[in-house]
């Protein structure tokens, strides 16, 4: 039987040690643009180790739970956040390092209009929108160097909604 994962909301405390959430919770830090605009600054930890900043779009095909999650990656040479350009939640899963693989994966499921940052070297998995259109600004590090690892594990585990 494999090990089952429930999901929970996203919040940044809990989600603190794996990355940033990007919202407009809370105050914003300045009223811009003669009024009509709220500056919510500086929301990401962006981290890009000797290269640079750059920003792709990804276009994923939506998932539905309960998902197998076989895999998890890792970039160690800078964080990447994924910025959804619908009004759609998606599927956050990471895990701590625990000696280079990830331990137990935790799956959080995000608020319309929000947005993570996963810190550099963070486990995570694959993107995985809950709705279409699947499309994200991605924001990651471009440059030299493999800023891939990959780790499969030897028993999958299954991703349910959580209770």
């Amino acid at each position: 039987m494999n090990p089952v994962i429930r999901t929970r909301p996203i919040s940044a405390d809990a989600f603190a040690p794996f990355g940033d959430v990007i919202d407009v919770s809370g105050s914003p830090d300045v009223i811009i643009n003669q009024g009509f605009c709220e500056r919510h600054h500086d929301r990401a930890k962006l981290d890009f180790g000797g290269g640079r900043a750059g920003i792709s779009l990804f276009r994923a095909k939506p998932r539905a739970l309960p998902l197998r999650l076989d895999m998890m990656e890792s970039h160690p040479l800078g964080s990447q956040a994924f910025i959804p350009m619908s009004l759609d939640s998606f599927l956050a899963v990471v895990a701590e390092d625990r000696d280079g693989t990830p331990g137990r994966p935790r799956a959080f499921v995000t608020e319309p209009g929000q947005a993570i940052n996963l810190h550099r070297g963070c486990w995570h998995g694959v993107l995985t929108p809950l709705h279409a259109p699947g499309l994200f600004a991605v924001i990651d590090r471009i440059g030299d160097g493999r800023n891939l690892e990959e780790h499969w594990f030897d028993q999958s585990f299954i991703i349910e909604t959580g209770s």
